[in-house]
C-alpha cells in the first residue's frame, strides 16, 4: 500500500502538511512547557498557602479559625470547609479527580492530598488537605473555567488550516503549468499539435520547460508538413510515368497480353502502395468530429464487399450507441480492417460489436480464419512497414496495421491483437463514449 502521492502536487501539499504538523506539536508541547504547567503550579502554590491559612497547625485535624473568623475569611475568599456529607451536597459529587494537580499538593502540603476540579457553572479545586483528611476544602477560581483553553486550540485549528489550504493553493499554482504541458505532450502524441503554450507563469524552471516544448512542438510540425509536401510531391511525380507506362502496355499486341497483364498488376500494386502511403501521412484532425453509428458503416463497407464473393458473419448490437468520430478515418480503418482479413485468411469474416455499460466503452471486433501471428510480434505489428511474413505471408506495404493505430490512436481509443482459440486473428477496437474532440 503506497502512502506518498505520486504527483507533485499531492507530494507538496503532503510535505507541507507533515512540517506543519512537526511545528504545531512542537508548538503544543511548548505551550504545555512554558505556559501552562507554570500557571498550574503558581495555582498549586497559590491555592497551599490558602489552605495553610485555614489549617495554620499541621497536628490539628480541625479549623483552627474561628465560626465568626471563618465565615467572613469564606466571605472574602469564597474558600468554604465542609465536611464529607457537607461536600458531596455542596458540588463534590460533580468534580472530577486530577492525579497531576494531587501530587503537586501533596508536595506544597506535605502529605498525601487529593484534588478535584469541578467544571460546569463554576470552576473550583476541591482540596482534601493532609492536615484534616475529613474535610474538604472548596476553593473557587472566579475568571479562570474550561473555556478559557479555546482561544489556544482555535489558534492552532486556525493556524493549522489556513497553512494547509495555503499549501494547496500554492502547490495548484506551481503545477497548473505542468497539467497543461502534459495535456499539451499527449495532443502531440495524437498527431496534434497544440498552440504555443504560455510561458510567462511559474517557476523559471517550469518556464524553460514550456519553452524548450513549444520549439519542440513547432519543430515537430514543420517536420509534419515538409514530410507531406514530400509525399504529395513524390505520389504526384510517381503516377505521371506510371499512367504513361499504363498507356503503353494496353498498345501491346494480344501475343504479348501476359507481360501486359504483368505489368498492368505491378502498375495496381504500386498506386496502392503509394495510396496507403498517402493515407499514413493524412492528417485526419483536419475533419470535423460528427455524430457516427458504427453499426450504419459496417453495414455499408460489407455490402460493397459482396463483390469479394466472401461471406461475413455480422454480430451487431442493436443498442450500439452513437458517438463523435470522424467519420471518413473510420470508414477507411474499418476498410483496412476488412482488407487485411480478406488478403490473409480464405475462410469467413466475422463482424462483432458491442457496448460495456460498466466501462462506457464500445467495442469493435473483426476476425479472420487465417493463419494468425505469432505471438512475439504482436506488438510490432503497428510499427510502419512491418508484416508479419512467417505466418500470413508477404504482400502490401505494412502500412496497414499502423494507419489503424494511427487513426485509433487519434480519438483516444485503444487497439488490440491476439489469436483466436480456434484459429484466426482478431482485432478489437475499443472507443469510449466522450471520444477526444
Amino acid at each position: 500500500m503506497r502512502l506518498l502521492p505520486r504527483s507533485a502536487f499531492g507530494q507538496t501539499v503532503f510535505l507541507i502538511g507533515f512540517l506543519l504538523l512537526i511545528n504545531q506539536l512542537v508548538s503544543y508541547v511548548s505551550v504545555a512547557l512554558y505556559f501552562i504547567k507554570p500557571t498550574t503550579q503558581q495555582i498549586n502554590h497559590l491555592i497551599a498557602k490558602q489552605i495553610k491559612v485555614v489549617f495554620l497547625d499541621t497536628n490539628q485535624h480541625t479549623p483552627l479559625l474561628s465560626a465568626e473568623l471563618t465565615q467572613r475569611f469564606s466571605e472574602a475568599t469564597g474558600i468554604a470547609v465542609y465536611n464529607q456529607a457537607e461536600a458531596m451536597k455542596n458540588g463534590l459529587a460533580n468534580t472530577r479527580y486530577y492525579g497531576y494537580f494531587s501530587e503537586q499538593m501533596s508536595a506544597e502540603l506535605g502529605g498525601e492530598a487529593l484534588v478535584h476540579i469541578e467544571q460546569g457553572d463554576t470552576f473550583a479545586f476541591w482540596v482534601q488537605p493532609p492536615q484534616a483528611p475529613q474535610y474538604w476544602v472548596k476553593v473557587p477560581l472566579s475568571g479562570l473555567d474550561e473555556t478559557d483553553f479555546s482561544p489556544l486550540t482555535f489558534y492552532l485549528l486556525l493556524i493549522g488550516v489556513l497553512s494547509v489550504g495555503g499549501a494547496w493553493v500554492f502547490a495548484r499554482h506551481l503545477n497548473r503549468p505542468l497539467k497543461l504541458l502534459q495535456q499539451a505532450a499527449l495532443q502531440v502524441g495524437r498527431g496534434d499539435i497544440p498552440p504555443p503554450l504560455s510561458a510567462d507563469k511559474g517557476s523559471t524552471e517550469i518556464i524553460a520547460v514550456i519553452r524548450a516544448f513549444n520549439y519542440m512542438a513547432e519543430g515537430i510540425k514543420r517536420l509534419e508538413q515538409d514530410r507531406a509536401l514530400l509525399m504529395a510531391g513524390v505520389s504526384h511525380d510517381l503516377r505521371t510515368p506510371l499512367t504513361r507506362i499504363r498507356l503503353a502496355s494496353e498498345m501491346m499486341s494480344e501475343p504479348d497480353s501476359w507481360i501486359r497483364d504483368g505489368i498492368i498488376n505491378d502498375i495496381e500494386d504500386m498506386n496502392a502502395i503509394i495510396d496507403q502511403f498517402i493515407d499514413f501521412l493524412r492528417h485526419h484532425k483536419q475533419e470535423a468530429l460528427q455524430s457516427v453509428n458504427l453499426n450504419e458503416l459496417i453495414y455499408e463497407l460489407v455490402q460493397a464487399e459482396h463483390v469479394q464473393q466472401r461471406h461475413f458473419i455480422t454480430e451487431l448490437d442493436p443498442k450500439l450507441p452513437t458517438i463523435m468520430l470522424r467519420k471518413i478515418a473510420i470508414k477507411r480503418m474499418l476498410n483496412n480492417l476488412l482488407e487485411n482479413a480478406l488478403r490473409y485468411s480464405d475462410g469467413d469474416i466475422a463482424i462483432t460489436t458491442g457496448y460495456e455499460k460498466s466501462r462506457k466503452q464500445l467495442f469493435l471486433e473483426v476476425r479472420d480464419h487465417g493463419p494468425g501471428i505469432p505471438e512475439h510480434k504482436m506488438e510490432a505489428m503497428f510499427a510502419p512497414f512491418t508484416q508479419g511474413d512467417e505466418a500470413r505471408g508477404s504482400g502490401g506495404s505494412g502500412l496497414g496495421l499502423a494507419i489503424i493505430k494511427k487513426i485509433v490512436d487519434m480519438h483516444q481509443g485503444s487497439i488490440r491483437l491476439f489469436n483466436h482459440a480456434h484459429g484466426g486473428l482478431v482485432v478489437r477496437v475499443y472507443f469510449s463514449v466522450k471520444a477526444a474532440n
